[in-house]
């Protein structure tokens, strides 16, 4: 079984820079793939994506070095096991408030004798190389928890003591917005930057990743700077309106019929 690439760049000190992905397209995601990101996350939960959707997509992704991930709508064990079984290298679950939705993702995650995943590795058996073995795929899949309200911070130290869970990832809209500080996931309120900090601090004292979905390249940086080391930098939706905006007030700020112009 060909082995998980982000364990090699967290093994090289370096921290994972993830792409998010919320387009229901093959072509969008295999544009992303050129970009140069560690790794591309398929988000089912808020992005407009099924199953169905997913699939090419994960296809696309892995013409390239690029990891493939994904987020389910929920703890959802059937869905996460048939992501996986689609080629998904990982999973970035949403809402795990607790030690045992913890233990109930990673069971979802790890084949028998660590979990409880069903055999039947559809196209993960060709994607991810011919040798496939439940054996390594338990040490290949990567399994984060998102951790994102105050009842997951309040048991964080449970949850990082999970066995099979390779990290913790912070939403921090929904974190903000839990805390009183509205939906502003790049939030300077000191009570929220202590919040991180924290979740840090735990995370690499139990030996865990840990994860940030940021809003922009500037927050990415001021991330790992703090010590995250799976960062999401932007997603394709993000890329495509700044891009987009960016392009147009250009324009608008021409002067019409200003003949000072380079021209051509």
């Amino acid at each position: 079984m060909r082995g998980n690439r982000l364990k090699e760049i967290w093994a090289s000190g370096r921290p994972v820079l993830n792409g998010w992905l919320g387009v229901p397209s093959s072509h969008s995601a295999e544009v992303m793939s050129h970009i140069g990101f560690d790794s591309l996350t398929v988000d089912l939960q808020h992005g407009a994506i099924d199953y169905a959707g997913t699939l090419p997509m994960l296809t696309a992704i892995s013409t390239t070095p690029v990891v493939p991930l994904a987020r389910p709508t929920s703890l959802d064990p059937p869905q996460i096991m048939k992501l996986l079984d689609a080629g998904a290298y990982g999973v970035v679950c949403p809402m795990i408030d607790t030690p045992e939705d913890a233990r109930r993702l990673v069971e979802a995650c790890r084949y028998p004798p660590i979990g409880q995943r069903s055999f039947g590795p559809t196209r993960a058996a060709m994607s991810q190389g011919p040798n496939y073995t439940t054996d390594d795929a338990n040490k290949e899949i990567v399994v984060f928890g998102q951790v994102e309200t105050p009842l997951s911070l309040s048991n964080l130290d449970a949850i990082l003591a999970t066995d099979g869970l390779d990290g913790v990832y912070v939403g921090p809209s929904d974190l903000t917005l839990s805390m009183g500080l509205g939906a502003n996931g790049d939030s300077t309120d000191p009570r929220f930057i202590d919040t991180l900090r924290h979740v840090v601090e735990r995370s690499r004292a139990t030996g865990r990743h840990v994860g940030m979905h940021c809003a922009n390249g500037p927050q990415a940086r001021r991330m790992v700077e703090m010590g995250f080391d799976f960062v999401t930098v932007g997603s394709d939706t993000g890329l495509m309106t700044e891009a987009g905006r960016g392009r147009l007030t250009l324009v608008r700020d021409a002067e019409p019929g200003n003949n000072k112009g380079s021209g051509y």
